[in-house]
């Protein structure tokens, strides 16, 4: 072991989490979260590692970044893991090295070849006992382990968070078409992985464009969208050196110079609108031109390539749909190529990786969706199967796993997807105006209401979130419910079964 470093009174490890889940004092593994866009050592949740290795009591690694790799949204990554378990006689510093150890680990499946140097990077690895106390909290530098008694468990978590980022959301559909033999069906994986390899590519094409524009209800305050073009993007997925930029740049008006803080507002009418589904939310819209100018004069042309055999043509249809967490000071180009375009490859490669099994028979209906539950700080993105529906066995049990994760109760049915975020967006038939797709609702409008001052009084609420509808609203007859009050409450969390 190395010599041990002194800390100084500057390094500090900040949690921003309401809480380290340690989950009914159960031992086990949880991963730190944190992100390239906070100071080093900023803890903003935690995810219990539930995937262990048949042949040790390791993490499955494999099955462990399949999950965070589609769960993380990009902009927020593993800085450390926490080790709960043992006894306040155990070797604090050994434990701490094998948390950080495994954490490493899991940044080299989850990250791959995105080019960080994953040796240097400095991780956090925090031992808690099942008897109770204080955690304690280790960080590796250059391969020497050293405590940290400065800890600080931060307020106004939120304000942290989304003051300084954003929201970036893409869509994009795609119809794969999928050539094979019809008398060697064995070739038909083949040709649909060598389909899918041009698909993830051309994400990176020099010739694909991305149209960028602020998702608003009142656009006629909203910036014009903006155009950038990939032969201008560095595709290197490194963040750990990423530079912010002053935000007098996002004032410039060349595309090149622009920051995410373009499309944001520059603050809140109110302190209680800081949150996740209050946050910023920038679309980007992916084009491709296959038409671009050249050089010289030309004529169309049309090759033609003749199946040597006959031929059977299928399609597989992907809806992807990624969020990333931006911080304002970004560049957008950066934005886009660092984050959303391997958001995007990230997505495509898991769908793509569920549907192979079954690619000759039905396709598995996949759908992405991204949830805010609470007492997490950060949406998450989810990737259900759809075919019979989210109350099949299966869903249930995916649901049941993500629970755990996260450490959510199994009382409350918070991952169904009447609870997802909705993002989506239209515009009316004017073109003037755009709204979200269904009707407004007030939600939670118990909140920000001052105490009435009656002495006495008993408040009761549901436990969980709830909309408000006005009499007889979106065509609904509620007159035979016979309500006494002015409108009818629909309480989202209700349902007692995942």
């Amino acid at each position: 072991m190395k010599a041990t470093e002194k800390v100084t009174d500057e390094d500090t490890i900040k949690i921003f989490c309401p809480r380290l889940v340690l989950i009914k004092n159960e031992p086990g593994l949880q991963w730190l979260i944190g992100s390239p866009f906070f100071p080093p050592f900023t803890i903003i949740s935690t995810l219990k590692s539930i995937h262990t290795s048949s042949s040790s009591s390791f993490p499955d690694f494999i099955k462990e970044s399949d999950d965070l790799r589609t769960l993380l949204i990009k902009g927020l990554d593993v800085i450390g893991a926490l080790v709960a378990g043992g006894s306040s006689s155990d070797d604090g510093e050994k434990n701490a090295r094998e948390a950080i150890g495994w954490a490493r680990k899991l940044r080299e499946f989850v990250i791959g070849g995105g080019g960080e140097n994953l040796e240097n990077r400095e991780l956090i690895g925090a031992v808690a006992g099942l008897s109770g106390g204080d955690v304690k909290f280790f960080v590796e530098r250059n391969g020497n382990v050293t405590a940290f008694d400065s800890v600080v468990y931060e307020e106004n978590q939120e304000n942290f968070v989304w003051e300084r980022g954003c929201l970036f959301r893409c869509n994009l559909p795609i119809k794969m078409p999928v050539y094979f033999p019809v008398k060697n069906e064995a070739d038909a994986e083949k040709m649909y992985l060598r389909a899918a390899e041009a698909v993830a590519s051309s994400f990176k094409d020099p010739l694909a464009t991305y149209m960028v524009e602020r998702l608003s209800k009142d656009i006629s305050s909203v910036p014009q969208p903006v155009i950038i073009r990939g032969v201008d993007l560095d595709f290197n997925t490194d963040l750990t050196n990423i530079k912010l930029v002053d935000d007098k740049a996002a004032q410039d008006s060349d595309a090149k110079k622009l920051t995410c803080a373009h499309f944001c507002l520059k603050s809140k009418s109110s302190p209680g609108l800081i949150s996740v589904e209050n946050a910023d939310v920038i679309q980007v819209s992916v084009l491709f031109n296959s038409s671009g100018k050249s050089p010289k004069s030309s004529a169309p042309l049309a090759e033609y390539f003749p199946a040597l055999e006959e031929a059977r043509l299928f399609f597989v249809n992907f809806e992807l749909e990624v969020l990333c967490y931006v911080a304002k000071d970004l560049l957008l180009m950066s934005a886009i190529s660092k984050l959303i375009v391997p958001a995007l490859v990230d997505q495509f490669n898991s769908m793509k990786k569920a549907v192979l099994p079954k690619l000759l028979v039905q396709h598995p209906q996949l759908c992405s969706y991204h949830f805010n539950p609470p007492g997490l700080l950060h949406p998450i993105t989810v990737i259900y199967e759809l075919n019979y529906g989210e109350t099949e066995l299966k869903q249930v049990e995916v649901r049941r796993s993500l629970h755990t994760r996260l450490g959510l109760p199994f009382d409350r049915p918070l991952l169904r997807i009447a609870n997802a975020l909705d993002f989506s967006m239209m515009k009316d038939g004017s073109g003037n105006s755009s709204k979200r797709k269904g009707p407004s609702l007030l939600k939670d409008v118990h909140i920000g209401i001052p105490s009435s001052g009656v002495s006495g009084g008993v408040v009761s609420l549901v436990q969980g979130s709830y909309e408000y509808h006005h009499y007889l609203q979106d065509g609904f007859d509620d007159s035979v419910m016979k309500l006494s009050f002015s409108g009818r409450f629909f309480v989202l969390n209700i349902h007692p079964k995942l």
